[in-house]
Order: C-alpha cells, then sequence, then structure tokens
C-alpha cells in the first residue's frame, strides 16, 4: 500500500517490528521513509521502546493507519497519536475475533485499551463485509466504516521465471494442491492434511505441497506422515520469498485455504492474479467466488475439503476455467492501482474533516 501511496504522491513512513521479509520491501519504500523496532518476543511481538525513532514516525504527519488489532505497536502509536493529536484511521485485517490463543489476554487487552483504540479512529477499515459486522459488534457505527478490500501487485506474480522450483524443494512431477500459510489452527492446516490423507489413492497424480512458517503443528504433521507412509506425497517446504511463491503458484493445479476463520484472504488474491482456481471454506470472507466460477467454497471441516477435492480434481479443463475467472475477477477488483485510490480517498476525507 505504502509503494502505491508514493507512486500517487504521497509521502508515507512505515513503522515496523524487525521481523518477516523486509529487506526488498524497505528498498522500494526507501530507507528514510522506514523505522524499524527491534521484536524483543515473537511470541506477542513485543517492540523495544525507542522513543525517538516513534517520534520521529509519527510527529511530522497529517495521519496515521494502524494495521491489525492485538499488537503493542499499535498500542505505542495510538499513545503518540494522543500526544501529538495525530488523527488515525484503523484496519483490523480479520484480527477482531477472539480465535486461536491468548483468549484470557485478548480480553484484558481490549478491557484495557483495545477497544479504546477502535472506537477512536477516525475511521475503521474493513476488508470485507463479514468483518463489517465484527466491527459493529465493537460498538462502530457504520457510518465510521469503510470497506476497502485487499489489493494484489499484479506485477509480483505474473512475472514467472523460476523453472528450478520443483527441483529446488525436492518436489516430483506429480501435479501440485498448494497450501499456503502460517501452520497453525486457525489456518485449518489440518483440516486439508487429513482430508488429502484420506483420499490420496483416490487421485494418485497429485502431491501435497504445505508452503508457509511452523507456528507449533509441524511435529505433528510429520508424525502422522510417517505413520501413513506418505512421505511421497506430502512436502512442507517452509516459509516462500515472494519469487518462490509466484513460482509455487504458476506450478500449483488448485490452491486449497482450509481456514476456520479469515476476513478476506490475500492468497485468494495471489493465486487468482496467477490463474490459479481455488478450494476455500465458508469462513475466508470471499464468497464471491461461487458467484464468478472461480473454485468452490465448502464447509470448514475435514470431510467438507474431502469433497471439494474430489469433485474439483475430476476435471482438469474446469480448472482451468475456473482460474481464468479467477483471475479476471482480480484483475478487475482487486489491483493495488485501484485500491490505493481508495485509502487515498478516505485519507484526503480524514485530513479535511
Amino acid at each position: 500500500m505504502t509503494r502505491w501511496l508514493n507512486r500517487l504522491g504521497s509521502n508515507c513512513k512505515v513503522l515496523i517490528l524487525n521481523i518477516g521479509e523486509n529487506n526488498n520491501r524497505i528498498f522500494e519504500i526507501g530507507d528514510d521513509n522506514v523505522f524499524i523496532l527491534k521484536c524483543l518476543n515473537k511470541r506477542f511481538y513485543i517492540p523495544e521502546l525507542k522513543l525517538d525513532q516513534i517520534k520521529n514516525a509519527v510527529k511530522d504527519v497529517d495521519l496515521i493507519h494502524l494495521m491489525n488489532h492485538w499488537t503493542l505497536l499499535n498500542v505505542i502509536v495510538f499513545i503518540a497519536s494522543k500526544i501529538y493529536t495525530k488523527p488515525y484511521v484503523i484496519c483490523p485485517a480479520g484480527a477482531l475475533s477472539y480465535l486461536g490463543r491468548s483468549k484470557f489476554l485478548k480480553n484484558f487487552y481490549n478491557l484495557v485499551i483495545g477497544k479504546r483504540i477502535i472506537r477512536d479512529s477516525a475511521y475503521c477499515i474493513a476488508i470485507s463485509r463479514d468483518e463489517i459486522l465484527e466491527l459493529r459488534k465493537y460498538g462502530i457505527q457504520e457510518s465510521k466504516i469503510i470497506h476497502i478490500p485487499n489489493g494484489i501487485n499484479e506485477e509480483e506474480y505474473t512475472k514467472y521465471h523460476n523453472n528450478d522450483f520443483r527441483f529446488n524443494f525436492g518436489l516430483s512431477k506429480k501435479k501440485i494442491i498448494l497450501f499456503v500459510g502460517r501452520l497453525n489452527k486457525i489456518k485449518g492446516v489440518d483440516l486439508l492434511f487429513n482430508a488429502f490423507c484420506n483420499i490420496h489413492h483416490q487421485i494418485p497424480g497429485y502431491q501435497l505441497v504445505i508452503a508457509g512458517p511452523d507456528e507449533g503443528m509441524r511435529s505433528g504433521l510429520d508424525k502422522k506422515i510417517k505413520e501413513h507412509k506418505l512421505s511421497e506425497h506430502i512436502k512442507f517446504i517452509g516459509y516462500l520469498s515472494t519469487e518462490y511463491k509466484s513460482a509455487a503458484y504458476n506450478e500449483a493445479s488448485l490452491l486449497v485455504i482450509p481456514s476456520r476463520q479469515e476476513a478476506m484472504s490475500i492468497v485468494v488474491l495471489e493465486a487468482g492474479i496467477t490463474g490459479t482456481p481455488v478450494l476455500i471454506t465458508n469462513r475466508c470472507g470471499f464468497n464471491e467466488i461461487d458467484d464468478i466460477n472461480g473454485g468452490k467454497i465448502v464447509e470448514a471441516t475435514t470431510n467438507g475439503i474431502e469433497q471439494g477435492l474430489l469433485q474439483l480434481l475430476r476435471d482438469e479443463n474446469q480448472l482451468i476455467y475456473m482460474g481464468a475467472n479467477l483471475r479476471t475477477h482480480v484483475k478487475n477488483n482487486y489491483l493495488w492501482p485501484s485500491i490505493a485510490n481508495c485509502y487515498l480517498d478516505l485519507f484526503n476525507q480524514v485530513v479535511k474533516e
């Protein structure tokens, strides 16, 4: 978003923690506009408190855009916004629900300051229609909720040059069913894993490729692979750079998003722009998949995913057709040039008000 807003003439600064794939993104934004705080604890994303950096990031801006919800970084910047009297908007990006770990801490966080951060914002940005309902549960008036979906940078995923993808990750020539995401309960990788184990003998021409960082589930899944002797059918390839992720989408016959909860999956857009059809659960906030015939929506259960896989993989021509539909839909509605203009219009409105 920052990159595209800068292209539209804005001067954006970014305050982040030193985790994830930052180097390339920092280069694209510019070192002078990126302020990096050391992450002292990756479990709770506790930032090092460098007041000078926070001050420099906040004091001269016209507006602040907070991302996510359950973060101490948001608390710090919220306090700074009050000190320097800066308006802010917030985009929870699907983080408002209490699913996952630390429900007690999340309740405490909301009680102490979380709900105030949401309610004091100039506007709340919902990335899906479903998230509007979540924001209303926080007591936000509909007039303060703006729907702006996630965006995708087409250039990152359509320039496919990595012909060694299968070789580099030890993959066979079998067709690929792909999962991209964190290995945790919310993302539902266990549902997909169990579904594939149950039906792999019915789809012998396919392998399951799981890409993403481990958040506690990998060891249990590895144990099941050994028990069922599925090492030739299921491969873990870990966290992927943008280049390798683009290669993975382009190599895959089908992307599966088995999430138990998702506001709006950015992975749908990434797959869609490469023409890869998707199988998603009805918890992903992207129900238009059915309307455009760009894939299939199923229940967020092992059985639901099993049946979805069997139905989709019966007809390869159907997959190609669905992938083409999804690509057209993403190109027409979710590219950053148009999404960034929506953000810029909102930001100008907030500053004017």
